[in-house]
């Protein structure tokens, strides 16, 4: 038996492992997402709004995922229509909308450092990637979902050696910046927005949950992942506190710590990690979009899509959102995740939290599991 079918590495560490692939895209390995949301908060205020933001995700992780092994619905379009009835396409319209905006966030970031670190054209880069997530899309769901796994263990790897690096040349200033314990307002209400929207990610990537059997299974596994998907968040917001407050100007923070510490190996690491990243992002939603696809053409008898189907929509995703790309990530970043927030709250988490605690509550006993088709 390989490793990846071993059953306490695909129930705990799974669905963790892909949320966390998915989650790192461009906002948040380029570190851009932490210092708009966490770091520009002080030292204390980035600390506790991290806490909001595991605590958000613990909560709604393990009602989505409970509420995906009971009605057995692993793609979101099934599982909204179990939750909302008709008004599930207001989901379906959100996420149109955000997925766009996460690939575009994810395009902009490999051009930006393709160009700075090589002096490869912003759209070659683009085009790169394009290929590249089509390429794995091409290969169907076990790959990219063992793809994602392993990913993650590679950028904890990273994470680790990034921020060992940056603690030996500003461990005092960043000791000083958590013990100056600085806490500006807004913090709770910025680390509630990034739970929010990235919570969007999680009805995508039911299709890594389906080993899930039982409820504890599930609150273990929700705990698995938040905490996987926290962490680095936590080593990144520590580590701009040795530059604070001039790393928050910084499109691309992370690169700015590792290009200021002059470690050529870990530049490189850095740069192969992250435009990995990219990629796996962009597999990982698509995957997500294609399992809703499939979801409906077996209810209607038609097989699913077959593989030169999923490389076409791939590159096709990834070229629409290259558009939206050139308005740059500060603005995507700032503007376009923060007003989704919102929208997802509405749609998704408040009803998941009413409606969907009400329907788990007066469900009969899942029925036994069949095999996926």
């Amino acid at each position: 038996m390989s490793l990846f079918q071993a059953p306490w590495i695909r129930k705990y560490l799974i669905p963790g492992a892909v949320f966390q692939s998915v989650l790192v895209g461009g906002g948040y390995g380029t570190g851009r997402e932490i210092v708009e949301y966490f770091t520009r908060f002080g030292g204390g205020g980035g600390i506790l709004g991290l806490g909001v933001t595991v605590a958000c995700w613990v909560l709604v992780l393990a009602l989505t995922w409970e509420f995906a092994r009971l009605f057995r619905v692993y793609d979101y379009r099934s599982f909204f229509k179990a939750l909302l009835g008709p008004a599930w396409v207001i989901f379906e319209i959100l996420f149109a909308l955000m997925f766009l905006l996460v690939l575009a966030v994810v395009a902009s970031a490999a051009g930006e450092i393709l160009q700075d670190a090589f002096g490869i054209p912003y759209l070659v880069g683009i085009l790169a990637m394009l290929v590249l997530v089509g390429a794995l899309t091409f290969l169907g769901r076990e790959v990219v979902t063992r793809s994602l796994a392993l990913w993650t263990v590679l950028l904890y790897g990273m994470f680790l050696y990034y921020f060992a690096s940056a603690f030996l040349r500003a461990g005092g200033e960043m000791g000083a910046g958590l013990a100056g314990w600085e806490v500006i307002s807004g913090w709770g209400v910025s680390g509630f927005q990034y739970a929010m929207y990235n919570l969007f990610i999680v009805p995508a990537i039911l299709f890594s949950t389906r080993d899930l059997e039982t409820r504890g299974e599930v609150v273990g596994s929700a705990v698995a992942a938040s905490v996987i998907c926290a962490f680095p968040a936590l080593l990144f917001h520590i580590s701009f506190l040795g530059d604070y407050p001039g790393i928050l100007v910084q499109e691309i923070p992370v690169y700015a710590v590792i290009t200021s510490l002059g470690v050529t190996t870990l530049l490189v690491l850095y740069l192969v990690a992250l435009f990995g990243t990219f990629i796996e992002t962009g597999a990982g939603l698509i995957q997500g979009t294609i399992e809703r696809i499939d979801g409906v053409l077996r209810e209607t008898g038609v097989r699913p899509l077959p593989p030169a189907a999923r490389g076409l929509l791939a590159s096709v995703a990834v070229g629409l959102s290259a558009l939206l790309a050139t308005f740059g990530i500060i603005p995507l970043i700032a503007r376009g995740y923060g007003t989704l927030a919102w929208g997802f709250f509405a749609v998704y988490v408040l009803p998941l939290l009413t409606i969907g605690v009400w329907k788990l509550r007066t469900s009969p006993p899942a029925p036994p599991r069949e095999s996926d088709s």
